[in-house]
């Protein structure tokens, strides 16, 4: 079952890349390599910067996966395990991979500027201030619930912390030997991944235990001190050394799986509403976006690949495997989580059987009984870390069943694996809230100079995310902070397609076919994840603070659609037969 699984999303996702991808990239965006990228254009050293394409693929990767196309489905097995890979499987192909690969070109296009500034550019010039509450809201969100994660994770598997800080510090040394020493690129690779290797090993032999607002302090620091570093010394190194961790982590988990023929044995479907949120009962339709939010498709992808990624690609043609392919390689990695988990959940389960039944959780019935299986799992799982942590134990166990690895090591590795990419979530979305804030203060810059200078500075624009995200992070409860951030992210992928399809409309100029393939599904998604929203705020006892958030983004969110349809009917005018037709 494990095997025919694999191989039905390879193949899902190579047909896509060759066909609809290569059609986007040919038809639609007309990538040029004769133009010069912002990269060059607008190079400064700090944040425009040109990299290698293996070095930005894994940055961008790293970025948008963070944990979220491993806890989302983790958590989504509540509802059984084909639900959750068909809503990843038709998400990458028709929403997700479109929507990140035109946000790296349009911002490519638009001397590296976000999302949000195109808004306000084919649509109307409100709807750019708009967009920027909103997205800003939505990475104070997206920060706090990697931050309650990565601090989870970091308790519930004490090894993981070291090897994490320890690649940290490597990837700095390999940035400074390769781009200021200018060291061989090869020889500084070999040296970065020892040092990459050492750091899993002192993480076997040396655990760091530290409680879980220990943890949230720590990384709140790491963010502000990350997120404000030149790209070159951590940003770089570090995600190009992600890219390895990624090849040697989905390469090993796609040959087990194909090899070893394993059955699924956590059921197909359990019921449709499961306690995916909030521990309440959580109908399938419109709660999933909710809860799967980056393995699917995910609104942070675009600002990640208009935020950042668009300001380091070397070439146009680079954007395609980048953007289009690194939201396929995500996919690809959710099918992993659940698959893996699918096969060995159960066996990593009875190894704290003590445990589970000190919960009041009856392993047998959780495997007879596909409605107590729904409503119990994620409990089970709580001695070891939650969903996360049944992952990266599962993958353990995959690990040591096909290569002979011992489980433990295999779990760290997934360990590190996971909490690399969460860690670099973490400054990149510190970064980019940055970013955001400081167009947010863009008027004091006449007003009142002195105060722009002083809340446009990066380190208080850091700070200010970091502190916020910390503050909601605090009390732990990641089962309702998840699916805050994941119900914004989605809004933002929502609002993100929506401005991709009036720049696919009014800027370059595409047929109706391809200008369809990017409306039909940003409105559907719209409505999912407002409905979502809605009901999240209906049924789910969350604070007090992030239902005001949750309710300030509806409002906006409804504004957005407002402007959209209006400067759709502009656009279908602009577009009519006798209008001049081809890419601006």
């Amino acid at each position: 079952m494990t095997t025919w699984l694999i191989l039905a999303a390879a193949a899902i996702y190579l047909v896509s890349y060759l066909t609809y991808g290569r059609g986007l990239a040919r038809n639609v965006v007309r990538a040029d390599d004769a133009r010069k990228t912002p990269a060059h254009a607008l190079y400064d050293g700090v944040d425009y910067v040109p990299g290698h394409p293996l070095a930005i693929y894994g940055h961008h990767f790293a970025s948008i996966a963070g944990a979220g196309p491993i806890t989302g489905p983790a958590i989504a097995i509540v509802w059984g395990w084909l639900p959750a890979l068909l809503w990843v499987w038709f998400g990458n192909i028709f929403i997700g991979a479109v929507h990140d690969y035109l946000s790296v070109m349009a911002s490519v296009r638009s001397e590296g500027k976000s999302v949000q500034w195109i808004a306000g550019k084919v649509m109307k010039p409100r709807t750019s201030r708009i967009m920027m509450i909103f997205v800003y809201l939505t990475l104070v969100l997206v920060v706090a619930a990697f931050m309650s994660v990565a601090s989870t994770n970091f308790v519930g598997n004490p090894g993981v912390p070291t090897s994490t800080f320890l690649f940290i510090a490597g990837a700095v040394i390999f940035g400074l030997l390769y781009y200021r020493l200018k060291l061989n690129f090869a020889l500084a690779t070999i040296i970065g991944l020892g040092l990459v290797i050492l750091a899993m090993w002192l993480g076997y032999v040396w655990p760091w235990h530290a409680s879980f607002h220990t943890w949230v302090t720590i990384s709140a620091v790491y963010a502000i001190v990350a997120s404000s570093l030149p790209v070159w010394l951590l940003l770089q190194p570090r995600d190009y050394l992600n890219s390895y961790i990624l090849f040697v982590g989905l390469g090993l988990g796609v040959v087990a799986l194909l090899v070893s023929f394993k059955g699924v044995a956590i059921p197909a479907y359990t019921v449709w509403s499961a306690p995916a949120v909030g521990n309440v009962p959580s109908p399938f339709w419109p709660a999933i976006p909710l809860v799967i939010a980056c393995g699917s498709l995910s609104g942070f992808h675009a600002l990640v690949a208009s935020g950042t990624t668009s300001k380091q690609l070397d070439k146009e043609s680079h954007g395609l495997p980048v953007g289009y392919g690194g939201m396929l390689t995500e996919g690809l990695l959710s099918t992993l989580v659940v698959v893996s988990m699918g096969a060995f959940a159960f066996p990593v389960l009875q190894q704290v059987a003590d445990r589970v039944a000190g919960l009041g959780v009856s392993l047998t019935q959780l495997a007879g009984d596909r409605v107590y299986f729904a409503f119990n799992v994620l409990k089970a799982a709580g001695p070891i870390g939650g969903a996360l942590g049944l992952f990266t134990r599962s993958y353990g166990e995959l690990l040591g069943s096909v290569f002979g690895v011992g489980a433990s090591i295999g779990a760290l590795f997934a360990g590190l694996w996971v909490t690399a990419f969460v860690m670099t979530t973490l400054d990149t979305a510190t970064r980019l809230g940055r970013f955001t804030w400081q167009e947010l203060m863009e008027p004091l810059r006449q007003s009142n100079p002195g105060l722009y200078r002083v809340l446009a500075d990066r380190w208080v624009a850091g700070a200010i995310v970091a502190a916020l995200a910390a503050w909601l992070a605090w009390d732990g409860a990641y089962t309702t902070l998840w699916p805050a951030f994941a119900g914004a992210n989605q809004m933002v992928a929502a609002v993100a397609m929506l401005t991709m399809a009036m720049w696919v409309v009014r800027v370059q100029r595409a047929s109706g076919g391809y200008r369809s393939a990017v409306v039909v599904p940003g409105l559907f998604l719209w409505v999912t994840v407002f409905a979502g929203v809605v009901w999240y705020l209906w049924a789910v006892p969350a604070s007090m603070v992030i239902k005001v958030i949750f309710a300030v983004m509806a409002v906006l969110s409804l504004l957005l659609l407002v402007d959209f349809t209006a400067s759709y009917r502009e656009a279908r005018i602009e577009a009519a037969p006798g209008v001049a037709a081809g890419g601006r």
